[in-house]
């Protein structure tokens, strides 16, 4: 089958947050819009085809997940990235960034000490310090031969001795860098973390988007030492264009771990699957799977665009090529401005709303994270406007 990357969808006006925020946010309404990261191609039509026909029915009451739902997310992860899963290893979650909350509420204590890796997605650093946890930082560090980051695995192993962290939030695939970890990473992050007892909370929710030939692991899958600390969020909203429709899950193979975590879940009511949310993941992994490899090869000449325009045209801004998900991390260093004049220069010189670096922690200064989940002629124009920008 074809599909049609390249059509132009008016999404103002339905209440979206990437067009309809944008005068809350930058100040202005006239701004290409390249900042919050679900795309601006159409949700596969078996999706809307599935939830069209649950909407028929006449009634829209209390429902339950059916064993298709659970088949489709143990035969999804099987299939694609060789994880087998027990469905008593696995529940609903409404949203990862709520999962993460919910394992910091059952896991620790006001004052105990979270452990990121900056520069990193922003609720890592918000959600930490908004629920009375002490935030601690281990700098990723930028290989510059690479083009890309690496942690620092030395670091990590000291903060761990010195600081006793109680948990390591796991960005796996990296936003904002879009990095797909190595096994081998994987596993000595496991060691370190078994070594000093911290629990490690794996976001995967780009697993499904590996670029250019590179393979995700599952931390689960890294060693069994990984499978023993760790618990797992996924969801196939990124992937498949449905991030409106809350459709998480997590794995917990530790079984000490999964008790007492599940036990949370059950006595708070926070793991009931809505029929919309069955009813789109069971197309999604059941009959998308063509459209998402047309999907990734559409975002890969994306990026191939947006890497070679910015070379040869805006070469004092630099791009750190993903090696999964539809996000560009752009640095900006060498354009030589503070952080008020940077984010002028994109908002009221550009008129591009992207994300602000800074807000991805330490190492995020001097940078802008782009969505390329669009048409081609839509980036075209934002980097045209933004090469006039800078002149």
């Amino acid at each position: 089958m074809s599909y049609n990357f390249d059509k132009l969808i008016n999404r103002r006006g339905t209440g979206a947050l990437k067009t309809d925020v944008l005068k809350q946010r930058y100040g202005r309404e006239d701004l290409i819009s390249l900042w919050i990261a679900d795309m601006d191609f159409e949700t596969p039509k078996p999706i809307r085809k599935a939830i069209e026909k649950r909407l028929t029915h006449q009634i829209y009451g209390y429902s339950g997940p059916r064993d298709s739902y659970w088949n489709a997310l143990v035969s999804w992860e099987f299939s694609q990235h060789g994880w087998r899963i027990e469905r008593e290893q696995m529940r609903y979650i409404p949203g990862i960034v709520r999962g993460i909350s919910f394992v910091l509420q059952c896991f620790t204590q006001p004052g105990d000490k979270v452990l990121v890796q900056p520069p990193v997605y922003m609720p890592f650093l918000n959600l930490p310090r908004d629920n009375g946890r002490d935030l601690l930082f281990n700098p990723l560090i930028f290989n510059e031969s690479a083009g890309t980051y690496e942690m620092d695995l030395g670091g990590l192993e000291t903060i761990c001795r010195k600081e006793s962290p109680k948990v390591l939030i796991l960005s796996n695939p990296h936003n904002p860098a879009g990095i797909v970890w190595p096994k081998r990473c994987l596993e000595r992050v496991a060691e370190i973390c078994e070594r000093y007892g911290v629990l490690v909370i794996s976001d995967e929710i780009h697993a499904d988007m590996a670029l250019y030939g590179h393979v995700h692991t599952p931390f689960p899958m890294a060693s069994q030492t990984a499978a023993d600390i760790s618990i797992t969020f996924a969801a196939p909203s990124k992937t498949f264009n449905m991030a409106g429709i809350t459709s998480s899950f997590t794995v917990v193979s530790n079984k000490e771990i999964r008790e007492k975590f599940f036990r949370y879940l059950d006595a708070n009511e926070l793991c009931s699957v809505p029929f919309i949310s069955e009813a789109a993941t069971v197309a999604a992994f059941t009959q998308c799977g063509e459209w998402r490899e047309a999907m990734l090869e559409y975002v890969q000449s994306n990026i191939d665009f947006v890497c070679d325009y910015i070379s040869k045209n805006i070469p004092r801004i630099t791009v750190v090529r993903p090696q999964a998900s539809f996000l560009l991390w752009l640095d900006c260093s060498r354009l030589g401005l503070d952080h008020d004049r940077l984010t002028d220069l994109f908002v009221n010189g550009a008129h591009l709303a992207l994300n602000d670096g800074v807000t991805f922690g330490p190492g995020g200064e001097n940078h802008m994270r782009m969505n390329v989940g669009c048409p081609r002629k839509v980036l075209r124009r934002a980097l045209e406007q933004l090469k006039s920008a800078i002149g």
